[in-house]
């Protein structure tokens, strides 16, 4: 649990810093330019920003926490601050609203210089105690790379052409035959999850097989990925057939899975239900499985689709993948659907693993789950011969 702690009792690194009389510019100078921030000191972390302002707010995209947190001045100086308890091994991404008289900005903290990038900007972060970038998510000099290409598919489902980019696996070669991944929002997971980079290292690690993924691109995401049939009929009856044609894949529907993340988990889950046969390994992350039991839900208008479709398949649950690996952050408003849809998901007799993390929605908690989730439903050489 994150709780706020009281401004009056100071974090220990501020603590000598506030009971010292001389201070001025300087020593607050030389205390910023000695440590890293925010500051880490067991559970608790202290945020701190320093410069002209009205009020200073800390905002963290965690369900259940206040919107906007007040920084506290230190004495009459410029620096501000706000300490936190936060479970150890905790990732959070937020930003500084910085009050001057009717100015209002809403910037990355500029003592921070960890940043996480998606397609609405960047976001400063923090790594609670004990959390590490894992290593296998960092270019690896001797993993050798694999590369992606593009291929344009003649849509009859879309009635337009769609490209998707296929990533091949370094010591490709077209007389062996490859298990496939069809990667929803596959340029988003390249772009902000380092997807690519996850491959070759755990390919190279023996920790998965070598493999192929399709990495598709959306138009209108959120109609496409809310159990919407062209799409389904698109990845099944379109995409998988082209690629059977084009690359020497397993002849094996128990090889071919679906990733997705949010919207894309939808997708995954619907496209597996609308062709149950078709897939044996599905990863479903931080899904937006929204469901009413009672009432109306509460999510809008493009969700109407999804609750429908979900709360049909709790209704009647059926068996859509021998394997599914279902993951969701404990700070996202949808952990609750996620937690929910797992007994639904067991009842059917799939193998199911549920993993969830100290983090929330967005794109590096999606890839800190990469390695446990691809692992255990492709196992590689390493796996096969530990196990």
């Amino acid at each position: 649990m994150i709780t706020r702690v009281d401004s009056t009792d100071h974090p220990l690194a501020l603590q000598e810093l506030s009971d010292r009389t001389d201070l001025t510019p300087k020593v607050i100078d030389e205390f910023l330019a000695s440590r890293s921030f925010p500051l880490v000191e067991g559970n608790l972390v202290t945020f701190v920003f320093r410069g002209p302002a009205d009020a200073v707010y800390l905002h963290q995209w965690i369900y259940g926490m206040p919107s906007a947190q007040p920084f506290a001045r230190l004495k009459e100086t410029d620096l501000w601050y706000l300490a936190q308890e936060i479970p150890e091994k905790s990732r959070i991404e937020y930003k500084l609203e910085v009050v001057e008289g009717r100015t209002h900005r809403l910037i990355q903290d500029p003592l921070n210089t960890a940043l996480a990038r998606d397609p609405f900007g960047a976001n400063s972060v923090c790594h609670g105690a004990g959390y590490e970038v894992p290593d296998w998510t960092e270019p690896d000099p001797e993993a050798r790379t694999g590369k992606v290409e593009e291929i344009t598919i003649d849509s009859k489902a879309f009635g337009e052409p769609r490209g998707v980019s296929v990533y091949l696996p370094a010591r490709y070669r077209p007389d062996r035959r490859y298990a496939l991944l069809i990667a929803h929002d596959g340029g988003d997971y390249v772009k902000y999850s380092g997807f690519k980079t996850v491959l070759d290292n755990l390919i190279h690690r023996l920790e998965i097989p070598s493999m192929i993924v399709a990495l598709t691109h959306p138009r209108a995401r959120l109609r496409e990925y809310a159990n919407d049939e062209n799409h389904a009929k698109f990845v099944v009856e379109e995409l998988i057939p082209h690629l059977e044609k084009t690359y020497p894949l397993l002849d094996d529907p128990s090889t071919r899975g679906l990733l997705g993340a949010s919207f894309g988990g939808v997708a995954s889950l619907s496209t597996a239900a609308r062709y149950p046969d078709a897939f044996g390994r599905l990863f479903l992350q931080s899904g937006s499985f929204a469901f009413t039991d009672i009432g109306p839900h509460q999510r809008g208008p493009a969700f109407d689709p999804v609750v429908e479709f979900v709360n049909s398949y709790r209704k009647r649950p059926f068996p859509l993948a021998e394997k599914v690996y279902l993951t969701c952050g404990v700070y996202e408003s949808l952990i609750y659907e996620n937690r929910s849809l797992l007994p639904i998901l067991q009842s059917t007799g799939m193998d199911v693993r549920f993993v969830e993390s100290r983090d929330g929605h967005n794109w590096e908690n999606w890839r800190d789950t990469f390695r446990g989730g691809l692992s255990w439903l492709y196992p590689g050489p390493l796996w096969m011969v530990y196990e």
